[in-house]
C-alpha cells in the first residue's frame, strides 16, 4: 500500500461508514444506531496508529489504554444526551449538552491524574 492511500484509507473508510448509516436508517433504526455506536473510530484510531508506528507494541499499548478514558466520556456523553432529548431538546442543545459533559469527564480526569501523579 502507498503511503497516499496508507493516509486517505481510513479517512475513506469514515465516509463510507456515515454513508452506510445513513442507508441503513431508512430501513432500520436499529440498526442504524448499532452501526452508529460500533467502535469505528476506535478501529480507525487504532490503524492510523499502528500504521503511524510501524507495529511498535509498546506504543499501540499506550494508545490503547488512553482510550479507556475517551471510553468513559463518551458515555457520559451519551447520557447527557439522552436525558436532554428526553426532556424534549432540540439537537443543537442535545449537542451542546453533551459535550459540555464529555469536556468535565475529560477534565476531571485530567485533574485526578495531576493530582496523584499518574
Amino acid at each position: 500500500m502507498n503511503e497516499t492511500l496508507r493516509r486517505i484509507a481510513p479517512v475513506l473508510a469514515s465516509i463510507a461508514i456515515i454513508l452506510l448509516i445513513a442507508v441503513l436508517r431508512a430501513r432500520s433504526k436499529a440498526v442504524a444506531a448499532i452501526t452508529a455506536t460500533m467502535p469505528i473510530n476506535i478501529a480507525l484510531g487504532l490503524w492510523i496508529v499502528y500504521v503511524a508506528e510501524e507495529g511498535d507494541p509498546t506504543a499501540v499499548v499506550s494508545f490503547v489504554q488512553s482510550m479507556f478514558v475517551g471510553i468513559v466520556a463518551t458515555a457520559i456523553w451519551l447520557l447527557a444526551v439522552w436525558l436532554a432529548a428526553r426532556a424534549g431538546w432540540g439537537l443543537p442543545r442535545l449537542l451542546v449538552v453533551g459535550y459540555a459533559a464529555w469536556a468535565v469527564t475529560i477534565a476531571a480526569v485530567f485533574a485526578f491524574q495531576s493530582v496523584v501523579g499518574s
